[in-house]
């Protein structure tokens, strides 16, 4: 009977040791995004499930956000291990900008690869009469969440196109989903996105309501004064009723990582999502723009070690 006993508690134990050693092995992989009706959330629920599927021992979840500048501060508390921003906001953070959002440097984010190019549209609708920026003064436009990477782009480019918050009869704080519904419902005059072509809020109030695309000009784009903003074209048809080209900024998205994340986990998340490629093409057509010999181009902060291995392995860089 006691060596029944023996044998039962020494498996037990052993069972016990190597349940305890798998539990000890898993880890956690939060992605932090932005609005549901964005381009952040799809991607960053389609990162999660590639992630979950081929890391071995990883938990993986995508988390709604206020996008850039929440993401940015909250890798730096440690409470996320990848986020989606924009290379903006991603170099005021390391600055430490306090008016962007930064009250400190952000020291502990790392760079895991350049994604693809945010679009600065301007949506009015038709009834408005806004056709160009100088006509938004004495209207009601929303700006984006409060210091979102959206707000931040809003004010510069007000600034460069010659005003300010001041100048408007109203100003919203909204998530694109909502500044689309008071515009349906004609309580907002145009609202500001910077996402990717294509967003799902713009696509859905084109179907609702007349819309115009209000041009920002290459003069205003050059006096933003920051090599971030980039000409650009929102191509027509993009959204119903746009009919032609229609001129604007384009900033580039990263996904950033902190270095309390292992550089062998860093490397699985960079080697996973280049290998899943198709999974983020199929998630919103906006990602079609990854391509991973642009990975590293124009990377505001350090990479992470691990991205790095990744990216010797394949040549990309020596």
């Amino acid at each position: 009977m006691r060596l029944i006993q023996k044998v039962s508690l020494g498996l037990g134990l052993s069972v016990a040791l190597v349940a305890g050693a798998a539990h000890a092995q898993q880890q956690f992989i939060n992605v932090l995004t932005g609005g549901q009706s964005g381009v952040y959330y799809p991607m960053g629920v389609a990162l999660s499930q590639i992630y979950a599927k081929a890391i071995p021992n990883v938990r993986a979840t995508a988390q709604v956000t206020k996008a850039s500048a929440e993401n940015l501060n909250l890798l730096q508390a440690g409470r996320g291990e990848l986020a989606l921003a924009l290379g903006d906001s991603v170099s005021d953070a390391w600055r430490g900008d306090a008016e962007a959002g930064f009250a400190k440097p952000l020291d502990k984010l790392r760079g895991l690869s350049a994604t693809y190019n945010n679009y600065i549209q301007i949506v009015a609708s038709a009834e408005s009469g806004i056709k160009t920026l100088a006509d938004l003064k004495g209207k009601r436009v929303s700006v984006g969440a409060a210091k979102s990477g959206t707000e931040l782009n809003a004010r510069a480019i007000f600034k460069a196109a010659g005003f300010s918050y001041a100048d408007l009869a109203k100003v919203e704080y909204l998530a694109f989903g909502e500044s689309v519904e008071l515009m349906k419902n004609r309580q907002l005059d145009a609202t500001l996105q910077s996402a990717g072509l294509g967003v799902a809020s713009i696509r859905d109030l084109s179907t609702a309501i007349k819309i115009v695309v209000v041009p920002v000009p290459a003069d205003v784009v050059a006096k933003v004064g920051d090599a971030a903003y980039q000409n650009a074209i929102i191509p027509a048809n993009t959204y119903g009723g746009q009919t032609a080209d229609v001129a604007t900024a384009a900033i580039p998205n990263f996904l950033v990582t902190h270095s309390g994340v292992s550089d062998e986990l860093a490397y699985q998340m960079t080697k996973t999502m280049y290998e899943n490629l198709d999974t983020l093409y199929a998630a919103h057509n906006a990602a079609k723009a990854i391509k991973r010999e642009n990975a590293v181009k124009g990377m505001p902060i350090p990479l992470h070690p691990g991205a790095q291995r990744y990216y010797r392995e394949v040549g990309l860089i020596k």
